[in-house]
């Protein structure tokens, strides 16, 4: 897939106010620090379309984008540690699953993991939450090109390890880096091939 066009349509934090449309929509989503900001404007070649930030917490919204005039990227604020108020971190969770159970649009989501950590039990958790609420998702691990390929290997056999506990089989999932474009033909493309269905 080319990406054409890209734009900012709007950010709220009231799912009713969402965009009104019949378009397929992705969403993003990862613990705060993930990288998301950085692989959203990779995967749209945009340069500052998404706000990164050294500083965890960054996305407070919920963001909608508008790509190829055909389809919707969501950039949802990060789950678990952010630097904000508890109040404010209550008020992104009740948000969040209020989007991921409400939100009618919503066509698959990309859980963001850091692909240098061991399996977080805030990351198992939500997958846990998307998989009990029956809602199709894809994992993508990021900052691969902080590792080895044999860690790379290694971590991503351990995280499969801990999800086969739990569920029949891993699901489909991509490795990414931002700075070196990595996995965006391959997110694209499965992007694609759900809107041609």
């Amino acid at each position: 897939m080319k990406i054409h066009s890209a734009k900012f349509i709007m950010s709220n934090t009231v799912v009713s106010q969402c965009p009104s449309h019949n378009l397929p929509e992705y969403a993003f989503i990862g613990r705060s620090n993930v990288g998301k900001s950085s692989l959203i404007n990779m995967l749209l070649n945009r340069k500052d379309l998404a706000k990164t930030s050294g500083k965890p917490g960054k996305t407070q919204l919920i963001n909608h984008f508008l790509v190829n005039e055909n389809w919707y990227l969501v950039d949802l604020p990060g789950y678990g540690y952010a630097s904000v108020s508890k109040e404010k971190r209550t008020k992104f969770q009740k948000f969040i699953k209020d989007y991921f159970l409400k939100r009618k649009e919503l066509t698959t989501a990309f859980v963001l993991i850091d692909s240098r950590h061991k399996p977080q039990d805030i990351d198992l958790d939500f997958i846990r939450f998307l998989g009990e609420n029956r809602i199709s998702f894809s994992i993508v691990f990021t900052k691969i090109d902080k590792l080895s390929l044999k860690e790379i290997n290694k971590n991503i056999s351990h995280y499969q390890d801990v999800m086969l506990q739990d569920w029949e089989e891993m699901p489909t999932y991509f490795i990414t880096s931002a700075t070196k474009k990595t996995g965006r033909e391959e997110i694209l493309h499965f992007i694609e091939e759900i809107n041609a269905q």
